[in-house]
């Protein structure tokens, strides 16, 4: 039966983090749902799996929670359950960069719309910087973005120190697989003194969702942190599968190395390729 994949976040001061916990970890646990979902005094970051009604129920509880009644979230469909146990944790940052002047519950960048985004990046005087890690980047990004080549969010301050200058760099676009990586990342730019900086409302999932293919900037598949590996314009499944190994997104092309064997190596882990 099709699960729904259900991807959410907001920053938002957050307090009753240990009530919060226990009582999201038994709702879902009662209703069979799967996924993650953190909890900080910043605010909220999930991504959970189960059935259509047992989703909105979830949803709908959190919409109850002060702070979080207009929390938005993304979906798409899954054939096969994506996580196979449920976590709900309080961490100290919902996603981790380090630091604490990156807060977007004080500021954040212009959102642009996916239906906007072309334009923006297709601009000679934008600078275009994909967020992610360079596994990720590797198997998709945007014509003409720039690859920082982390290997951690943490690292992504280093590159803006050692590749952004606000004097040099007037506009920058960033973008991120669902829009929570460059809540933290324009929110430190503006605090470095960058004047302007935007980034893609919803991520690239939703950019993906509702910008039709033969108009699309996008080029290859989008990785995503669960057991579907990638996804493809539309939200369609992707080509990739995850190596046991190493943990590396692996191509139909990485699976006909010498180096695979299912579930033991492949290119990325085999210190013989």
């Amino acid at each position: 039966m099709t699960q729904i994949v259900s991807t959410f976040y907001k920053f938002v001061p957050l307090s009753n983090l240990t009530h919060t916990q226990k009582l999201l970890l038994s709702f879902c646990q009662e209703r069979e749902i799967k996924g993650t979902i953190l909890l900080a005094s910043e605010g909220i970051n999930g991504t959970i799996a189960g059935l259509r009604d047992n989703i909105d129920t979830v949803l709908a509880l959190l919409r109850a929670q002060p702070g979080l009644e207009d929390l938005e979230a993304k979906e798409s469909p899954a054939n096969t359950p994506p996580f196979r146990r449920l976590k709900v944790r309080i961490v100290k940052e919902i996603i981790t960069l380090g630091w604490p002047e990156a807060n977007p519950n004080q500021q954040v960048g212009t959102y642009v719309s996916p239906r906007d985004w072309n334009d923006l990046i297709a601009a000679p005087d934008v600078t275009v910087v994909d967020t992610r890690n360079a596994y990720e980047v590797a198997i998709g990004s945007f014509q003409n973005a720039q690859n920082p080549e982390t290997l951690s969010f943490r690292q992504f301050p280093d590159y803006i120190r050692t590749h952004l200058d606000p004097t040099q760099h007037k506009k920058v676009a960033l973008f991120c697989t669902g829009g929570i990586r460059c809540e933290k990342a324009t929110a430190l730019m503006l605090s470095w003194g960058f004047q302007e900086v935007y980034h893609l409302q919803g991520g690239i999932l939703k950019y993906l969702e509702e910008v039709p293919e033969q108009k699309s900037l996008w080029r290859g598949e989008c990785f995503v942190f669960d057991d579907r590996v990638a996804l493809k314009q539309g939200l369609e499944p992707g080509t990739y599968d995850m190596c046991r190994a190493c943990g590396h997104p692996i191509s139909p092309t990485d699976k006909a190395s010498l180096a695979y064997q299912e579930g033991v190596s492949c290119p990325y882990c085999d210190q013989t390729e």
